[in-house]
Order: structure tokens, then sequence, then C-alpha cells
């Protein structure tokens, strides 16, 4: 028997809040049940004015009052993807299959979203796997309401328990690695000056592919990775942050990036790169399904805005090797701006990334 989750999409050229109820309406029909025991809901920035309007809508609909969600940049289902016109993507869950408000430490698993304001980050060291993403703009911002129990909620953050379920977890990286993690011997505010008693520009320039050699450098592509706790194992175990190279002085030999570093931070060159990011999904989604050890009944995917369709030249291949693993798993999530998910004993914020939980409800085993 399959478990009563499914997932509805509607869209089109307005921002109107019918298509809250036929979001759900879908989703009800294809979960072949009446009513919801939760539902989350997603909407696209056009309905920043429209949101509890449209909240209020999808409750009725779905005939419970535990709707939650927010507006992200974009939203996705199993079906498809939404970044430029105005929609809403709905999930229904029946009975046995709740997400709930967190209320205890007993949960399985948590769904935790909010703004870069609202963002709490008690999740980061919570010993409980957490997925979700920061909603926001690419700059960081965006009137992006949050609700929860059917009501917007002021501060713009959200946590659920995710219950009675199993879970396998992974993020998937879309950048490669250039160089190794190596020591930073100078630096002068944004610019790294020396890496490892070379200047920083020519390791630079002598990691990249030959091909980029030849041509302008692609600095919209070009990343440094700061490292914590253990060099050796890092990148692996995602313990890392990314900046953007935003410019190369050939004067100084240098690289400027968009925060300041320290002389004695381990830093890691690397490109952003389609098929990285292609290998990299895939293998998130044979490391959640291994750790999961069955067939999932549904799934939470939250990619950076920096990947999807504007990275991948018009397609979302995230959704589509998710859907050619499962075909028939319903999943749902939007486009952030920092992906949340497990690392070790606790969470992390990723970045570039897309962060991916399966889930198989444990009285449908």
């Amino acid at each position: 028997m399959n478990a009563p989750i499914a997932t509805g999409l509607s869209y089109g050229t307005h921002p109107i809040i019918e298509h809250a109820a036929r979001a759900v309406k879908i989703a009800l029909e294809k979960a072949d049940i009446t009513q919801a025991e939760s539902v989350l809901l997603f909407m696209t920035p056009e309905y920043s004015d429209e949101a509890e309007a449209a909240v209020r809508l999808a409750a009725r609909t779905a005939g419970c009052l535990q709707v939650s969600g927010c507006i992200g940049y974009g939203i996705l289902t199993d079906h498809d993807w939404i970044l430029d016109s105005p929609g809403i993507a709905a999930m229904v869950f029946g009975k046995g299959t709740a997400i709930s408000p967190r209320t205890s430490d007993t949960a399985d698993a948590f769904l935790s979203f909010g703004t870069p304001h609202g963002f709490d980050p008690n999740w980061l060291h919570d010993t409980a796997p957490h997925i979700g993403a920061i909603a926001s703009d690419p700059l960081g911002q965006g009137n992006y309401t949050h609700w929860q129990g059917s009501r917007i909620k002021p501060d713009n953050c959200v946590e659920l328990a995710i219950n009675n379920v199993n879970a396998g977890f992974a993020i998937a990286q879309s950048f490669k690695t250039l160089t190794s993690p190596s020591v930073i011997d100078a630096a002068d505010g944004l610019d790294v000056v020396s890496i490892e008693n070379s200047p920083a520009l020519d390791v630079l320039l002598d990691a990249l592919p030959a091909s980029i050699k030849k041509s302008e450098l692609p600095l919209h592509l070009l990343l440094g990775g700061v490292t914590f706790g253990q060099t050796d194992s890092a990148i692996s175990e995602g313990r890392f942050h990314l900046d953007h190279i935003i410019s190369t002085n050939p004067e100084s030999h240098s690289i400027t990036l968009t925060s300041e570093l320290q002389p004695g931070e381990h830093i890691f060159l690397a490109i952003r790169d389609t098929y990285s990011a292609e290998l990299g999904m895939r293998q998130a989604v044979d490391n959640a399904t291994k750790k999961l050890r069955d067939k999932p009944d549904f799934g939470f995917m939250f990619p950076c805005l920096g990947r999807g369709p504007s990275f991948y030249g018009g397609r979302d291949r995230d959704i589509e090797i998710l859907r050619e693993s499962h075909p028939d798993m319903p999943f749902i999530g939007f486009y952030g701006n920092g992906e949340i998910g497990p690392l070790k004993d606790g969470n992390h914020t990723y970045q570039y990334s897309t962060s991916l939980g399966l889930f198989k409800i444990k009285n449908n085993q």
C-alpha cells in the first residue's frame, strides 16, 4: 500500500490565491484522500501580498489547520519547477504520516527553514538531523513570509518534526576542486597574497584546466573554500565555507575574495561545474538511498538558487536525476540561499549545494 502522501503544483500568469486550492486538490487526488493531516505549502515571491489569504484557502481545501511553509525564490516538486511565473506547490500528508510543529526532541528528523534574519542558529548544534534551507533572494534579502499552523509567523522561522520515519540524508556539491587545502601565508583584507610560499594568483592559474587558461577567467564560477577542523577530510565531510573569487590582480599576483581570510587558515580553490554537480547529485541520491535501506515514500530537496535551471542551461538536472532514481516518489522543496543538512553530530549550512532527504514511513514496512 502506498503512503498517503502526494504533491500538487499550480501556476499561471498572475498570483491568484486559487492556485493554493488547486495545488492542494491535485495532491489530495493523487494521494487518494479527501482530507489531509498536514500540508507543506511553498509559494513564489509574487505572493508576498497574498500569502495569508492563500494559506487560509489551502487550509480550507485540505480540511486541516496544520499548513506550514514559506515563500521561496523558486519552488519545485516531483512534477516540475517554477522560477519565472507565480505558482504554489503543495505536499499533503494523510493519516499516520503527519509532520507537526516541534514540541520535543523525540522526532526522527526535523524540517527547518527561515529567512537570513529568522534563521535559528541552534539548529546547527542540534544532534537530531535537520533538512531545509534559508529562504531569500540572491542578495540575502526578500520579503519571504513564513507560516505554520495556517498562521503567518512574524519571526519568519519554521521548525517541523518529521514523525514515524526512517531517514536518509545526503548533500550534493556543485564544484570541482582545483587544489587541496593549503595554508595561506599572507593576506591583506580581502586579498589572499600567498599560498604555501607561492603567489596566490600563480597557484590559481597553475591549477586551472588548459582550456580555461586560453580564455578569459570565468570569475563567476571560481571559488575559494576555507576549511575548518581536520584538513585531510574537510572537503569530503563538508567542513568548509565557500567564497567567490571576485577579481585577480596581476600587479600583486593576489586574488580577491568576498570575505577576509587570515594567514594560517587553509584554503582550497575550486570551480563550479555542471558535470561535477550532476555527478554529485547522483552520488547524493545513491548515498541517501543506501542510508535509508529501503524504497522511500517521499522526499525533500532544497537546491541552492545558484544551481537549478539557470546553472544547468534551462533544465533542472537535480530534479531529473532524483526522478530517474525514484520515479514514483513525491518530493517537494524550494530554491534557497543556504542549504541545511546534517554534518557529523550536528547540522550545517551549505553553499551551492542541494540538500536531500529521503523518508520511509515506519508502519509501511
